[in-house]
């Protein structure tokens, strides 16, 4: 039986398939059928900035006009399980409990923020109720077209620092993949003491009704197809950022979770497709994991991963740029008129 175990955020896990954020990850049934379903790891459900400044508001006894300005946006978050306590308590309570239920199956807090507020210094308190890492969803779209790609770019490492000082276990960070160069903003979150990077973050893109004239917002789950560009930048990115990397969205089949270790994938992580076939599905991702190592004769999960990222010895630009080359040579020969 082929060796599964992987090594994620200095983790040792017994699979790289990981439940991200999600639906499944906001109750303690939820974190029990993912860990009987198989996963290596599960990350638990986001924590908001804005709901903690909501509930600061509250604590520090301001007006209810300043405290209900956020009641509208607040209908879009998950619902943490509701007690006598407040926000943060609950979300603790259900982290340990989560916890308890997963087993020895690690369990990942998540913070979503875009600036540096009392939601980092909570991070704390996630690593103190027993959390094994941290995921940093800085979920940052920059609408006001003044601001700069570097600052952007800053306003990530000033987030990562923060949450660094604060606590004492591994932390990764989420990217989006619309920075300038990635590359180069890989590099500095490492720097700055990123233990993992997650690609990538999908920005929620609302659609526009026709016959109401109204924008309309909503959530999509993803497709294998979106699964190309994070396996892309973990290729190029394999063996040249000392960090552990995973891979998010666009996994639907046992066949993504391959694509994405041959790319150089630590972990793959997962939420879209055991929404529409249940925890359960783990195991079937698995297995097929497991009859592909043994049809090709690999004895562990280690003895292919990365085996079709870039070369480290590979100039880069050149690499990626015979790459799509061929793949225009390879389209004009699909669909090119008959001469």
């Amino acid at each position: 039986m082929p060796d599964l175990s992987t090594t994620y955020l200095g983790l040792q896990l017994r699979n790289p398939l990981v439940a991200s954020a999600g639906p499944l990850t906001q109750s303690t049934d939820g974190f029990a059928a993912l860990a009987a379903g198989g996963v290596g790891a599960i990350v638990m459900f986001s924590l908001f900035e804005e709901q903690l400044r909501h509930e600061a508001a509250h604590d520090m006894l301001l007006e209810d006009e300043y405290a209900e300005s956020f009641a509208e946006s607040l209908s879009y978050f998950p619902t943490v399980p509701s007690s006598d306590v407040g926000l943060s308590a609950r979300y603790v309570e259900t982290l340990q409990r989560g916890i308890e239920a997963a087993g020895d199956v690690p369990v990942i807090a998540s913070l979503n923020g875009t600036t540096i507020g009392s939601w980092v210094e909570f991070a704390q308190q996630l690593a103190d109720a027993g959390a094994s890492a941290l995921e940093l969803n800085i979920y940052l779209v920059p609408g006001d077209t003044g601001i700069s790609g570097r600052e952007v770019e800053d306003r990530h490492v000033e987030i990562l620092e923060g949450v660094k000082n604060a606590v004492n276990v591994p932390v990764a960070v989420k990217l989006s993949p619309y920075f300038s160069s990635l590359g180069e903003m890989a590099h500095r979150l490492v720097d700055a003491g990123a233990d993992g990077l997650v690609l990538f973050n999908r920005f929620l893109q609302p659609e526009i009704d026709i016959e109401t004239l109204q924008v309309e917002a909503g959530v999509t789950l993803s497709r294998s197809v979106e699964g190309r560009l994070p396996r892309t930048w973990i290729a190029a990115l394999r063996g040249r950022v000392n960090a552990s990397l995973a891979l998010t969205s666009g996994v639907e089949t046992g066949e993504d979770v391959i694509r994405s270790l041959l790319a150089g994938a630590d972990v793959v992580m997962t939420t879209s497709a055991m929404l529409r076939r249940g925890p359960g599905y783990a195991h079937e991702l698995l297995g097929q994991l497991t009859d592909w190592l043994g049809r090709k004769e690999f004895d562990s999960v280690s003895a292919m991963r990365g085996l079709l990222a870039v070369p480290a010895e590979a100039d880069h630009v050149a690499y990626e740029r015979a790459g799509y080359l061929a793949a225009l040579e390879k389209a004009k020969e699909t669909y090119a008129p008959m001469r």
